[in-house]
C-alpha cells in the first residue's frame, strides 16, 4: 500500500511512540529450496507488521549470473553490429569487387596439392601482415584466368579488417585515376592520388597486363609501385602474364622492384569458372 508523505511520517512517528523499530531483525530460521536443499533465511520485520524473508542464496546468485549473461550476450551483439558495420563500410572503401565479398580462404576451392599451397601463401600473408606492413613485402599471383587469384586476395584483403583497411583495384583503374587529375576540372591532385595509392596498408593491383604497356602507363605505375616500395607498403599484384610478359607491361624499373619484394604464386592449373557454372545450374 502506498503512502502519501504526511501518512508515511505520521507512521515513523506512530512507530517511534509505540518503541517498535520499522526494520527489526528476526531470529535466522531454516528454509527449503527443491533446488538446492536447506538453507538459512534471514528475515526483518518493517514497522512491527510486513515481514520480508531471504530467499535460497543459490538461486539468488544463479539469478544474477544469469542476468549478468544477459547483459554480456547483448553487449556481444551490439559490439558484433558495430563491427560488421564498420567493415560493411571499409569493404566499400576498399573497393572490394561485389563478386568477391564474401570470399574467403575456408569457401576457396582447393583440391590438388599446388591450390593448397597457394592458399597456405595467402593464409600465412594475412597473418603475418604486420609483419609485411614493417618490411614492406607483398605477393605475386600469376597465373591462367579463373583460377582464384582474385578469390584469395579478396580474401586476404577482408580478413584485415576491420584493423587495416586496404584498396582493390584494377591497373588500369590506377591509370584512369591518375590520368583523371589532369582535367581542369578534377577535385583532387596527381601528387594527392599517388598519395593515396601509396598509403594504404594493402593495395591489391589487379590485371595487370590488360593495359596497353605504351610509356606513360608504365610512368603511372612506376611511380605508384616504386612510392610503395620506398615507403615500404605491401602490394599484391595479379597477372595472367608469364615473367617476360609482366616485365614486358609493367617496365623494368618496376620489374626489378618487385623482384626484391613479392613472393610468386603460380596458379598454373586449369579455370575454376566452367566447373562453378555447371555448380551452379545444378
Amino acid at each position: 500500500m502506498a503512502h502519501s508523505p504526511e501518512n508515511f511520517s505520521a507512521a515513523i512517528a506512530d512507530s517511534f511512540a509505540s518503541g517498535v523499530p520499522m526494520a527489526q531483525a528476526l531470529e535466522d530460521r531454516s528454509g527449503m529450496c527443491p533446488a538446492h536443499g536447506e538453507f538459512i533465511s534471514k528475515g526483518v520485520r518493517y514497522n512491527g507488521k510486513k515481514e520480508i524473508w531471504t530467499v535460497c542464496p543459490d538461486c539468488k546468485e544463479a539469478e544474477l549470473a544469469a542476468k549478468r549473461q544477459a547483459a554480456y550476450q547483448a553487449e556481444a551483439v551490439r559490439a558484433a553490429s558495430t563491427t560488421l558495420k564498420r567493415i560493411e563500410a571499409m569493404i566499400e572503401e576498399a573497393a572490394v569487387p561485389r563478386r568477391f565479398i564474401g570470399r574467403t580462404f575456408e569457401n576457396f576451392n582447393a583440391v590438388t596439392p599446388e591450390q593448397h599451397a597457394a592458399l597456405k601463401v595467402a593464409r600465412d600473408f594475412s597473418k603475418d601482415f604486420a609483419d609485411h606492413l614493417k618490411r614492406g613485402t607483398g605477393l605475386l599471383l600469376s597465373g591462367n584466368p579463373g583460377t582464384g587469384k582474385s578469390h584469395l586476395a579478396a580474401a586476404i584483403l577482408q580478413s584485415l579488417m576491420p584493423t587495416h583497411c586496404g584498396l582493390y583495384i584494377t591497373c588500369m583503374g590506377v591509370i584512369r585515376m591518375v590520368r583523371g587529375t589532369w582535367r581542369k576540372d578534377s577535385d583532387k591532385s596527381e601528387t594527392q592520388v599517388l598519395n593515396m595509392l601509396g598509403s594504404v596498408p594493402l593495395l591489391v593491383l589487379d590485371e595487370i597486363g590488360m593495359q596497353y604497356g605504351t610509356d606513360g602507363e608504365q610512368t603511372i605505375l612506376f611511380d605508384v609501385l616504386d612510392k610503395r616500395y620506398r615507403d615500404m607498403m605491401p602490394t599484391i599484384l595479379l597477372t595472367n602474364q608469364n615473367v617476360a610478359g609482366l616485365k614486358e607491361f609493367i617496365g623494368e624499373r618496376s620489374f626489378d622492384r618487385l623482384r626484391e619484394t613479392v613472393q610468386t604464386v603460380m596458379f598454373d592449373w586449369e579455370s575454376y569458372r566452367p566447373t562453378a557454372r555447371k555448380e551452379a545450374a545444378a
